[in-house]
């Protein structure tokens, strides 16, 4: 395979892009705002975007920040991290009934208030898989600019929301743990990367979703906890994936206009509310009844990208394991569900071709 040599124009603007996320991230950070890095360079790399600059990450930037992203992940794997593990399936079945009544329910206000069609209505209120709903919009006639306006106004909603609320709660642990602050030997390093490259490249060619970050979370998991490897990456590196992510997310506004924006933000914050509320019934469920921590839950009930909620659990120090566990459930029930029930309650083919 051929190995193409970006133009200067791109090269331009990936650079423009890591320079804004950056700063957007170090002035968070120095405003000791929570989760500054991540919310940081996504706002900022957003608002640059909606202004019209050409901002963008190229495949291999992605990769490598996902791979960091699932490294620094699985460093914090360790057997108290494990002892909940038993309350999964009821949980994970809780996460699926939460996630279809949530869609359910914002896709009903889409159809009702705004006036939206069935089956574009309730491809922007399923939660997550952004890319298979992108490509479902477009296979089905769907209204492809107003779904993507929803599913990004949510990501970045949630993105920026939830440290905040999180920290001024009091819910998020104060200090992370020592597994996050410790750091590995050059030669640990060396063995992490290695293993994270080879589990997800495995993962790639099983066609796992996410194959990168969770390859990598998955390599890392493993040394860790069999004790092969202590510590981490060096904090500079997960600095590197936290801004990496944020930049990422903020690109998503790159090639939305500014007019179909604001013609949708209502029903992209209406939708979001709804989602929320009932999501949030099924968090309080959860609660009561089990013994996972407040934080915990919400971070994986909440309906956003599963990239931006897992670097999320690892700035706020939440239980990657539960998290990640969820969000991947969650995305494979939205692949999985959304193609048939589209099919069987969308907009019939029918009216897509006329």
């Amino acid at each position: 395979m051929a190995f193409a040599i970006p133009t200067r124009a791109k090269t331009l603007n990936v650079l423009e892009t890591l320079v804004i996320g950056s700063a957007g991230g170090a002035l968070f950070l120095w405003a000791n705002l929570p989760g500054g890095l991540i919310s940081g360079a996504m706002i900022a790399v957003g608002v640059a975007a909606i202004a019209g600059r050409p901002l963008s990450l190229p495949p291999i930037l992605t990769q490598s920040v996902l791979l960091l992203l699932g490294i620094s992940l699985g460093s914090l794997v360790s057997r108290q991290l494990l002892q909940h593990i038993g309350t999964y399936p009821l949980t994970v079945g809780l996460l699926a009934l939460a996630t279809f009544c949530s869609t359910l329910g914002s896709s009903l206000y889409l159809q009702r208030m705004h006036g939206w069609d069935r089956t574009s209505a309730f491809l922007a209120a399923s939660p997550g898989a952004l890319s298979q709903i992108t490509m479902l919009a477009m296979e089905r006639g769907a209204d492809v600019s107003a779904i993507a306006v929803v599913q990004t106004m949510r990501v970045i909603i949630l993105t920026a929301a939830l440290p905040l609320l999180l920290t001024v709660t009091g819910l998020a642990p104060s200090s992370p743990p020592a597994a996050a602050i410790a750091v590995a030997s050059p030669l640990e390093l060396a063995g992490l990367i290695a293993a994270a490259i080879a589990v997800a490249l495995l993962l790639r060619l099983m066609n796992f979703p996410a194959s990168w970050m969770f390859g990598a979370m998955i390599g890392s998991s493993v040394l860790h906890g069999t004790g092969m490897v202590e510590g981490g990456l060096p904090p500079s590196l997960r600095g590197i994936a936290l801004i990496g992510i944020g930049a990422l997310i903020g690109t998503r506004f790159a090639r939305m206009k500014t007019s179909i924006l604001l013609s949708h933000v209502n029903a992209a914050l209406a939708s979001f509310a709804i989602a929320i509320a009932i999501s949030a019934a099924f968090v309080g469920v959860i609660v009561l009844s089990t013994h996972v921590g407040f934080a915990d839950t919400i971070v994986a009930f909440a309906p956003g990208a599963m990239d931006a909620m897992l670097a999320l659990a690892l700035t706020l120090h939440i239980d990657p394991i539960f998290v990640g566990a969820h969000h991947l459930s969650r995305f494979v029930f939205v692949t999985i569900a959304t193609p048939g029930i589209i099919h069987l309650f969308g907009r019939p083919q029918d009216d897509v071709d006329d």
